[in-house]
């Protein structure tokens, strides 16, 4: 059986909100504050997730990355990975899905479309707020990959605002930032 992952930017006090700053937020943008680095290539070691997986967002999320990742084919690797994966879109209203190629829209229930889609293969669910924070009230996220960053917010959206039992499966440290990826996995999965 595949998984449904959900992987994120993270600050050291629990914090995925705004990350780039778009949010307009008094303490946004604090994953840029570490160079490009941080942030470029495969950060959360898809590997072949990115031929075999599909990667879900809201629309919001889907939108911002529509506009970025396709003109960055040409001189990133990673870029071509992404915009030739699978990917589909939660949104009930109009979402113009030839801007970003291989994407899909998911109209209604999105939990029992990931769960369905994750019998055969992997589900990443990349940012969205609103939308991970109703895969793991509904306990069905089975791992996290997060990229946790050296700073600390002190506000903002929390991952698991009510706290979370997790293993850790692996802990790696990438770059010279001291930036981490964490995979913990969701205890008795």
């Amino acid at each position: 059986m595949a998984r449904i992952i959900v992987a994120q930017f993270i600050t050291l006090d629990g914090v995925v909100e705004d990350p780039d700053g778009s949010g307009g937020t008094p303490f946004g943008g604090w994953c840029f504050r570490h160079g490009p680095a941080a942030i470029s290539g495969d950060k959360f070691h898809y590997g072949s997730i990115l031929q075999t997986g599909i990667f879900l967002f809201g629309r919001r999320t889907w939108e911002a990355f529509a506009a970025m990742w396709p003109a960055r084919e040409e001189t990133d690797a990673f870029a071509r990975a992404l915009n030739a994966a699978d990917k589909a879109v939660v949104t009930g209203g109009d979402v113009d899905l030839s801007r970003w190629r291989n994407s899909r829209r998911v109209a209604a229930d999105p939990i029992g479309w990931a769960r369905q889609t994750a019998a055969e293969r992997d589900v990443v669910l990349i940012g969205s707020g609103s939308l991970v924070e109703r895969f793991v009230e509904a306990g069905v996220v089975d791992e996290y990959r997060l990229r946790v960053f050296p700073t600390a917010t002190g506000a903002g959206r929390r991952l698991f605002p009510d706290g979370a039992a997790l293993d850790l499966v692996s802990v790696e440290q990438v770059g010279p930032t001291s930036l981490v990826i964490a995979t913990p996995s969701v205890r008795g999965r």
